[in-house]
């Protein structure tokens, strides 16, 4: 019985780059053995084990065969004398597929995983990656966590993708597994370059058609200098992640335009109303994929109100009360600051504009303190019943139109 680190642990510790879980491979071993050794079975598909101390996946050496369609329609096969080489070559890169010794460190890489290591490559290592539809997103993900050291796809690899995105695989995918794949692609540090690959070998049409609409539609230069929508969304999302925000933030920058597919052409490069269309395919999008309701949540309300945070110095303090009411500032201030987070985004993924001031986040912010610190306890003892809610709303709007000509006369200056 031999026991391999694999996987991402591997990659990673020759990549330099850090990483948590640490997966292993054992090979020349029973099931039966591996129980008696104390070890916990917790597969279902396949044998994979817990260690009695450490409680890290060990799984049997395995070979799998197609018998069905999507990321399910496996049957594996173990035994002890499937090979370690036998095991790795049915993982998706190269740079996935190399082990090493757990008692001896040496590397095994058949496959040469630290060559495309060392040339940043990003490739299959047999033609079996064709045989599920999941490493189409799995690809995506490594390209988008990666590109940072300059990896890129083999063409050969690309070209697989492609194959699969054409065939229907990807129909056979489910919700639950590509909103999985999907969350953890935006909180990767390029998140952008994920949907630039699905778009690239033809995934994002069939999986996120409402994103993949934006390519290729204009708009007015004036405002967006990089004229493309689609392109200004995925700059948007760059700046998403260059501020680290949370994935609900990210997710609703990734949606925030969606209604500008759907702008009538006639109208073309102007996009009047496109928030109020938008709401349709973002609500569709996030049904689809079974997205979290407090994610939706936010999505919506970005799509629906992202111009009016733009527009918070011109609003009047009643118009800016009611703007803060909707996004449920009394409850939840977190996610108005989500909200704005958002919205500046969306304000610098624009061309030459990606570090231009935004003043608006400043001044939402400040609204948000405003509005929070006037509190029923603070009114007149005589105000009672109904008048509180009333006098709530008048103290707060008086006090916005405080904050907008103090914070304007501060911007004079």
């Amino acid at each position: 019985m031999r026991v391999y680190l694999v996987g991402g642990a591997v990659r990673d510790q020759l990549l330099g780059h850090p990483y948590q879980e640490k997966d292993y491979v054992v090979v020349g071993a029973s099931p039966q053995q591996l129980i008696t050794l104390g070890y916990q079975p917790v597969g279902k598909d396949f044998p994979v084990f817990l260690h009695p101390e450490s409680k890290e996946e060990y799984a049997l050496a395995r070979m799998e065969r197609k018998k069905g369609q999507g990321y399910h329609g496996f049957e594996f096969s173990t035994s002890p004398d499937i090979s370690l080489e036998q095991d790795l070559l049915r993982r998706d890169l190269t740079i996935n597929a190399i082990a090493q010794d757990q008692n001896t460190g040496e590397i095994f890489d058949p496959y040469n995983g630290s060559l495309d290591l060392e040339h940043k490559v990003l490739r299959h290592v047999s033609d079996a990656f064709i045989e599920d539809p999941l490493r189409v997103l799995r690809v995506a993900r490594f390209a988008a966590r990666y590109a940072t050291y300059g990896f890129s796809i083999a063409p050969e690899t690309l070209q697989l993708m492609q194959t699969l995105s054409d065939s229907g695989e990807l129909n056979h995918l489910t919700p639950e597994r590509v909103w999985k794949e999907t969350a953890r692609a935006l909180m990767e540090p390029h998140a952008d370059v994920y949907f630039s690959v699905l778009r690239d070998c033809g995934a994002l049409k069939v999986l996120f058609p409402e994103i993949d609409a934006l390519f290729g539609i204009p708009q007015r230069p004036e405002f967006h200098p990089e004229i493309d929508c689609g392109i200004h969304t995925l700059m948007s999302l760059q700046q998403a992640c260059r501020q680290n925000y949370s994935l609900d933030v990210r997710f609703s920058v990734l949606l925030h335009d969606l209604g500008k597919a759907l702008t009538p052409k006639d109208i073309l490069p102007r996009h009047t109303m496109h928030e109020a269309r938008g709401i349709e395919p973002v609500t569709a999008i996030c049904e689809r994929l079974k997205v979290p309701t407090n994610t939706k949540k936010l999505a919506i309300s970005v799509c629906k109100e992202h111009l009016k945070c733009h527009q918070a110095l011109q609003l009047k303090p009643g118009t800016l009360w009611r703007l803060l009411q909707r996004l449920d500032v009394l409850r939840r201030p977190e996610k108005v600051v989500e909200f704005i987070q958002a919205c500046e985004s969306d304000a610098k993924g624009r061309l030459g504009l990606e570090d231009r001031a935004y003043p608006q986040a400043d001044y939402m912010q400040a609204a948000i303190q405003c509005v929070r610190s006037i509190k029923a306890q603070d009114l007149p003892a005589e105000i009672k019943g109904p008048d509180i809610g009333e006098m709530l709303i008048t103290k707060r709007i008086e006090a916005l139109a405080t904050l907008k000509a103090d914070f304007l006369a501060k911007q004079s200056q």
